[in-house]
């Protein structure tokens, strides 16, 4: 019973190991070189012959540079313990973390900045975002604080997206590009398989090839009424993690691409804002 179930983990942790390998399109050569061991060792490990010790899994999951969400995965796959810590963001031992990105958000004004997680919830935003969104939704409430099915909705940012086809496959592109180890987990996949089914939303966006060349930016042109701001954004991560939850955490600061979006932002920044009914916003 025990070696079934040492078969059973090996088996697993090789499969896992194979996939992260391929999804880098890396031969078993060109990883058994880089981890410093034989190509024949690394086949035995992918095809379960061979039982990984925990520093080889941690070896092999460095090179492969495996998200640590992962990492975890592929110790409990091997019959280990987790390492990595997953903490709350009220958790004390982030309160530096929390910091830096307070810091960051203010410096962003009046330009809106958020914080997303890696299934693209916002756990953080400064003024700006509060009162840019606000603007555009009319305080109308909208569905949970999701960047992602707030651009694809409808009822929520998209009509206010000029340039939407643009901006939404840019979005798909890079749901597939920032994908774990370029292998999309399963949240990841429901939730974007949920905003392509969102009415409107083109076909030929299911078929978007996360390998397809981009501009640079993708600059987002957001209109209402009479009035326009045109944003281009940056995404930051913390660097030399060691936790779960700062690892997966997304900085999305939005800077105007031109002066007229510059002066507009600050003109709204002057208003009375209306916060949108969007918990956590």
């Amino acid at each position: 019973m025990v070696e079934a179930r040492g078969s059973r983990h090996r088996a697993a942790v090789g499969s896992l190991l194979q996939g992260f390998r391929k999804a880098r399109h890396l031969s078993q050569l060109a990883l058994a070189t880089e981890a410093e061991i034989s190509a024949r060792h690394l086949c035995f490990i992918e095809t379960g012959r061979a039982n990984p010790s925990r520093d080889m899994v941690l070896r092999l999951a460095g090179v492969l540079d495996v998200p640590l969400r992962e990492r975890n995965a592929l110790l409990l796959a091997a019959g280990f313990a987790p390492v990595y810590l997953e903490s709350t963001m009220d958790a004390p031992q982030l309160a530096a973390v929390r910091g830096a990105l307070e810091a960051i958000l203010r410096q962003q004004e009046p330009f809106p900045a958020v914080v997303m997680n890696r299934r693209w919830d916002v756990v953080s935003r400064n003024a700006a975002a509060l009162r840019f969104f606000g603007f555009l939704l009319d305080g109308r409430p909208v569905t949970a604080p999701n960047i992602l099915r707030m651009m694809f909705d409808p009822g929520a940012l998209r009509p206010y997206v000029a340039n939407w086809n643009a901006v939404a496959e840019a979005l798909v592109c890079r749901v597939h590009r920032e994908a774990v180890g370029g292998v999309a987990d399963e949240s990841t996949r429901q939730l974007l398989a949920e905003v392509l089914s969102y009415p409107g939303v083109p076909r030929s966006l299911h078929n978007t090839s996360p390998g397809r060349p981009v501009f640079p930016v993708v600059p987002v042109h957001f209109r209402k009424a009479d009035r326009a701001f045109n944003f281009f954004s940056t995404v930051t991560t913390l660097g030399t993690p060691q936790d779960v939850t700062v690892q997966e955490l997304r900085i999305e600061c939005f800077f105007p691409a031109d002066d007229a979006t510059r002066v507009a932002a600050r003109a709204l920044a002057a208003e009375p804002s209306i916060a949108p009914a969007v918990p956590g916003l």
